[in-house]
């Protein structure tokens, strides 16, 4: 028995067409939740494929001020560290009007994730969640967040039971050791989104949505699989 995935994907002719109609999206989304609640919790990925969105985003008319932007995972690395998500974040999202959005940030200063991790876990609880929108990225071996195939944490990651909020990792696929928000923590959200550039990338998600062979396995599919809302996947070549 195959596990239905329900996603609707936006195809874009390139990036920057990708950028803006995600850029708007998560806007909207955002908005809606400032009407609704007083505030919008927003989650994204690292990485270099979502920058020119997050430069757009940045540029979005609303009020940030009352929006809180965290994420979905980290390097365990200081935020000088040009690998940090965290600066990421900060030169890229956090400036224009984003510029007055709460960060919170996941990694803690601590000489390991394990070390840092109550203090992550009690940034991530202590937020108003659902998140109003998540944007997640994915890698050519089907991880997404930290969630990596081999990962010495992975199981309890992806347990739908997991009540810590965050959990550290360590794979062979990840460089340094990571933080990660757990499927439960990532999945409570009213909009999930996933942004992925590149036919491999492409070829590498249908295969994880058919669930053949090693494809079955892949990170990525238990998260859309266990999605209790749709996603929305924008891909461009």
């Amino acid at each position: 028995m195959t596990t239905s995935i329900n996603v609707t994907t936006h195809t874009f002719t390139d990036g920057h067409a990708l950028a803006v109609a995600l850029a708007e999206r998560v806007a909207d989304r955002l908005r809606a939740g400032l009407l609704e609640r007083d505030f919008a919790l927003l989650a994204v990925s690292g990485g270099r494929t979502p920058l020119h969105f997050f430069d757009l985003l940045s540029q979005a008319p609303l009020d940030w001020s009352r929006v809180h932007v965290t994420l979905v995972d980290e390097r365990w690395v200081d935020e000088r560290d040009p690998r940090s998500n965290a600066r990421l974040v900060r030169e890229h999202l956090l400036r224009h009007g984003a510029a007055a959005a709460r960060f919170v940030p996941l990694y803690t200063g601590a000489a390991t994730p394990e070390q840092g991790q109550a203090e992550a876990g009690r940034r991530i609880r202590a937020l108003p969640l659902p998140f109003d929108a998540v944007v997640l990225g994915m890698g050519q071996d089907g991880h997404t967040a930290s969630f990596f195939p081999g990962g010495d944490r992975l199981a309890a990651a992806l347990d739908p039971d997991e009540p810590g909020g965050v959990l550290p990792m360590r794979a062979p696929g990840a460089g340094e050791p990571r933080i990660t928000l757990t499927l439960p923590t990532l999945l409570d959200t009213r909009h999930l989104f996933l942004h992925i550039e590149g036919e491999n990338k492409r070829e590498v998600l249908a295969q994880a949505r058919l669930g053949l062979g090693e494809a079955a396995n892949y990170p990525i599919r238990a998260v859309l699989a266990r999605s209790p809302v749709p996603a929305d996947v924008y891909w461009c070549p």
